[in-house]
């Protein structure tokens, strides 16, 4: 495992943003659509052909967090997509466009529940197995948070096969203070107690927060978190509350299977892990005793300068960030050459 520091705070480094971008519109060069699962589900999905006369760099899928939605990350995806990716975004099942997972009337609509993870493994796995039937060059997979967790099981249980796997603050732990055995036997009564549909928390990103103080929990950039606002409004179906008592129980359950004796120290594939030290909704200790435990990880640390969401703040740390994964990426999923491109050189 290799660790490196993220930026020091208020230095500025990385891509920078040459052609101006407007976060708040799909771009013309992206076509939105859906998925059809292997039960009939319609999964949400947002892909970015390659660009006309521009020399493919491969496929790169993307995977956002819980109650998460892909408008949020159009701007790094366009990032991607100008340094020659294929690109593709996919919601999960029961979140922003891709419907519930609950029928319960009252609180069903908003709340972030799911009866296992597992079900969200098969979806990537299925998905995964198509789009790579699809598309061309290396593939990499990029996520955060909640889709971090997910990506690295999915991995870890090989159910998905990329090139290299780059993950944003990724939910391989909780900031809520306590052994993890304890805290998901807490977890297991309360579903017992209650309708484990009911949400877990008060409307924020995390127990106990009040709304106006959620942007200080994800991101330093006002104007990037006016961004989630401005679709939320203009996409109401985006929005979503806390998550449910069985989804945090089953997010326990998750890590700790994740987490088993062995199943890290199996996965081959090169992992990016990028996180934030001072993280007030995941565990950055956790993703550093994942990056021991990975045979090929990489982990870059942001100090105060950083929140939950790297790929949304402020253009220190973000610019920082897309350069760490462009680094990764070059390295471990380079650039194939065209036979007659090799074979012209050979010859010149």
């Amino acid at each position: 495992m290799q660790r490196e520091p993220g930026l020091p705070e208020g230095v500025s480094a990385g891509p920078k943003a040459l052609v101006a971008f407007d976060r708040r519109a799909i771009p013309a060069a992206a076509h939105e659509g859906h998925w059809i699962a292997p039960d009939g589900s319609f999964i949400r999905r947002i892909d970015w052909e390659p660009a006309a006369g521009k020399r493919l760099r491969g496929s790169l899928l993307f995977l956002p967090g819980r109650g998460d939605f892909y408008e949020k990350y159009l701007e790094s995806l366009d990032h991607w997509h100008r340094q020659g990716w294929r690109v593709t975004a996919l919601d999960w099942r029961g979140q922003a466009g891709s419907g519930r997972n609950s029928d319960d009337p009252v609180t069903g609509s908003m709340t972030g529940h799911v009866e296992d993870f597992s079900l969200w493994i098969d979806d990537l796995a299925a998905f995964w197995a198509e789009w790579s039937a699809e598309v061309s060059g290396p593939r990499v997979l990029v996520a955060h948070s909640m889709g971090g967790h997910l990506a690295l099981r999915a991995l870890a249980e090989k159910r998905i096969d990329p090139v290299a796997m780059a993950l944003s603050a990724p939910m391989l732990g909780f900031t809520t203070p306590g052994p993890t055995p304890l805290l998901h036997a807490v977890a297991r009564a309360m579903c017992r107690l209650g309708d484990p549909v009911r949400p877990a928390w008060k409307w924020s990103e995390k127990p106990g927060e009040r709304v106006s103080h959620r942007a200080g929990l994800l991101t330093h950039d006002a104007a990037r978190y006016a961004d989630e606002m401005y679709w939320r409004e203009t996409r109401p179906d985006l929005a979503m509350g806390p998550g449910s008592w069985r989804w945090v129980e089953r997010g326990y359950a998750s890590m700790r299977c994740l987490f088993a004796p062995g199943v890290l120290e199996a996965v081959e594939t090169p992992v990016l892990l990028l996180s934030a030290r001072y993280d007030k909704l995941v565990s950055a200790r956790a993703t550093e005793r994942a990056a021991k435990r990975l045979p090929r990880a990489q982990l870059v640390s942001f100090g105060h300068e950083a929140y939950h969401e790297l790929l949304r703040e402020g253009d220190g740390v973000r610019n920082e960030a897309l350069r760490r994964i462009d680094d990764f990426f070059d390295r471990l999923a380079p650039v194939q050459v065209a036979p007659r491109q090799a074979a012209g050189a050979a010859t010149a």
